[in-house]
């Protein structure tokens, strides 16, 4: 079975997602403090956590990142704070998601689904990847559209790459500028809005009816592309 962790420190929260999960068929554990969240974490071969970011000990962003210095294992964060800060914070301290509260559970299990279809973080990509007519050689660093070939430039590689080797992960704007362009920018916010702006064109994408980049307004982008067969 599926073994979840739900880190919350209001009780009527633990007991309804563990009546929810456990009646979808997952094997749920909770924890009501950061510190029981991270022993349970490195001790119980977990395959996903729900984590409120409130805790009574320890900040649930502290509690992030002490989980990601030993385990990939997704978090996925339930929390009342939406401010745009709080979830930056999270998301860069290896959040793979955010949900604000309340929460519906159809929306919660959504995902649950799609965090444990992504997997662990350092799961190897396979060599080429393809998305309908797109097709992405991480190999070669080639990329294609309808059999075409596709001229990126090094930056607009480097930010599709970081795209489709995070599939439906919300990914900050602060994040995708230190991964594509480095420490030094991280607030360089307009560089990222020229360069998905020009990505999306190349690859016949459209912010007001997006099938591959979704923007996260205020937040960053989410790739939303559907991975098909090779060749299909």
């Amino acid at each position: 079975m599926t073994r979840v962790l739900v880190v919350d420190d209001e009780p009527q929260i633990r007991r309804a997602l563990r009546t929810s999960l456990e009646a979808h068929g997952y094997d749920v554990q909770t924890a009501s403090n950061g510190e029981e969240a991270v022993i349970a974490a490195a001790e119980s071969g977990l395959d996903l956590v729900f984590l409120d970011l409130g805790l009574p000990d320890i900040d649930g962003t502290d509690v992030i990142r002490r989980v990601r210095s030993f385990s990939p294992v997704p978090v996925i964060v339930l929390s009342v704070r939406d401010r745009q800060n709080d979830k930056v914070a999270a998301l860069d301290a290896g959040a793979d998601d955010y949900v604000t509260k309340p929460f519906g559970m159809e929306e919660v299990l959504a995902r649950l689904r799609a965090a444990l279809r992504r997997g662990p973080t350092e799961q190897t990509e396979p060599a080429t990847l393809a998305f309908g007519p797109l097709q992405i050689d991480l190999g070669k660093r080639l990329v294609s559209l309808e059999g075409e070939r596709v001229h990126l430039t090094k930056t607009e590689y480097a930010l599709l790459e970081a795209f489709v080797t995070n599939p439906g992960k919300l990914l900050t704007h602060q994040w995708l500028l230190r991964q594509v362009w480095g420490p030094g920018y991280a607030n360089e916010s307009h560089y990222l809005r020229v360069y998905v702006r020009a990505l999306r064109r190349k690859l016949g994408d459209h912010a007001s009816a997006p099938r591959l980049i979704l923007t996260e307004p205020a937040v960053g982008y989410r790739w939303i592309g559907q991975e098909t067969p090779i060749g299909s």
